[in-house]
């Protein structure tokens, strides 16, 4: 959501939109969601694994599941920071095939490239630096993409969704794979409690930055709710939108067709 903030000195009217709980500027969100990526890229999979208990390994496999890649096909990795997806289409697509892994931040896409490399995983996978909202791609480019708990550090969100359906080929789908909003309200409690108490704890430990933890549970709680995000998705172009509630709605996979 953007709003409108009035400067009444200088008359300069100026967008505003969220950094977790805090209103900034338009125009000064993606710089501070850099830094935050940019700190916790080098613990970013241990941290996954350590706050998931592993969950986030069954939410990807069944975005895989869902995508459907066939071989030969070309897929994007939007956002696909450390390349857990981008390994996996890497197989399926085969030789043929090309798998693209962008993300904004050039520090994960570095982790991401180092881990891929170190496990065999090259020829087929390109890597690019790349603004959602802007995508460097021809139109009617990819068969499938994905965009995995990235979309709700977007600034904006909707023209990034926009620029994910021009470059989609006709019959292309767009998997967004995100935290969302959980369904029964006695583990939206609890849910709370970990992510406001016990997070930012891990955060300090495991990667002396309870900061950055602190945002990414603010950031979730800012993020679209399943039918509000399902709505965007319709907005943008797509069709037969729908989503799947993983884990009670903590987490939400959308997927909608580019006809």
């Amino acid at each position: 959501m953007t709003d409108i903030r009035v400067n009444s000195n200088s008359e300069e009217t100026q967008e505003t939109t969220h950094f977790g709980f805090e209103t900034v500027n338009k125009s000064e969100k993606a710089s501070k969601v850099a830094q935050v990526f940019t700190s916790v890229a080098t613990k970013y999979d241990i941290m996954n694994d350590l706050m998931s208990g592993g969950i986030h390994r069954l939410w990807k496999r069944f975005t895989i599941d869902c995508a459907g890649a066939r071989p030969g096909q070309r897929i994007l990795d939007l956002g696909g920071g450390t390349g857990d997806l981008t390994a996996k289409f890497s197989r399926i697509v085969g030789e043929k095939g090309h798998v693209v892994l962008a993300d904004i931040n050039n520090s994960m896409l570095n982790v991401g490239r180092d881990k891929l490399r170190d496990h065999g995983i090259v020829g087929n996978v390109h890597y690019v630096q790349a603004n959602a909202e802007e995508l460097p791609f021809p139109d009617d480019y990819f068969d499938c993409i994905t965009i995995s708990f990235c979309l709700r550090n977007v600034t904006d969100k909707d023209k990034a969704i926009r620029s994910m359906f021009r470059v989609l080929k006709p019959g292309g789908r767009l998997l967004i794979l995100e935290f969302s909003k959980p369904v029964f309200e006695p583990l939206s409690k609890v849910y709370d409690a970990y992510s406001f108490h016990i997070l930012p704890r891990m955060g300090q430990m495991i990667a002396n930055d309870p900061e950055s933890y602190r945002y990414l549970a603010e950031s979730i709680r800012m993020h679209p709710d399943q039918e509000t995000l399902k709505g965007m998705m319709d907005d943008a172009g797509f069709e037969q939108t729908q989503y799947f509630n993983l884990t009670g709605g903590i987490v939400a996979l959308h997927r909608g067709y580019k006809f």
